[in-house]
């Protein structure tokens, strides 16, 4: 059988996914927040992940981009609410298979994961043409390219993301396990490369570049 890992900040959210899925799948495991989704995935080695894009500590995009980059070859489907076509296209640039709105029926969710397991790509019907995915209804002002600050290495992302957050140097350094001068080493690279100065400017462009919500 297929085994699953499902992630989601949101108990409620967790539980009815995992409701929906376990009728044809395996739940291998949970996970509340994008770095306990990265090391469930590394340990258990699901077949599928199944995650929001919006997550605290580590987005889905960078949670994939780990997932992927430790060798593991689950397939990723994202559930959100986030329908701009400036995640979508950064999702599936990523190496997603799936994206589903999470304003879907659960039948759109099993349909997404069938596919994706036999290879083939999905995309909700909220985001077609006609919804506005290529007519600019919705259309982020910022590039999909740079989107979830693809132009910073991963450990700028994750610093990036847990200063805008809010957390303090030794929070992040204690998340990440490395000293505070090397939180403040990436923060002030981080700074330099974007051209911000405050922590409120970067706070900013961590909104939105889709890092944190």
């Amino acid at each position: 059988m297929v085994r699953i890992l499902i992630a989601d900040d949101h108990v409620l959210v967790l539980e009815a996914l995992c409701a929906i899925l376990a009728k044809e799948y395996e739940i291998a495991g949970t996970a509340k927040n994008g770095r306990e989704t990265v090391q469930k995935a590394v340990q258990l080695k699901p077949d599928m992940v199944i995650m929001d894009v919006s997550m605290p500590e580590l987005n889905g995009i960078e949670a994939m981009r780990q997932i992927k980059a430790s060798g593991c070859p689950a397939k990723i489907i994202f559930v959100t609410q986030q329908l701009e076509s400036a995640y979508i296209r950064a999702a599936f640039d990523a190496g997603a298979m799936g994206y589903v709105a999470k304003q879907s029926a659960s039948s759109e969710l099993l349909l997404a994961a069938r596919m994706a397991i036999s290879g083939r790509y999905y995309v909700t019907p909220l985001a077609t043409p006609k919804a506005g995915f290529d007519k600019g209804a919705r259309v982020s002002r910022v590039n999909p390219a740079e989107m979830f600050g693809a132009g910073l290495t991963t450990r700028q992302r994750e610093v990036l993301q847990l200063v805008a957050e809010g957390k303090t140097t030794k929070e992040v350094a204690l998340t990440l396990k490395i000293s505070p001068k090397t939180v403040e080493f990436h923060r002030n690279a981080i700074m330099d490369q974007l051209g911000l100065r405050t922590t409120a400017e970067l706070t900013r462009y961590a909104l939105s570049h889709g890092i944190i919500q």
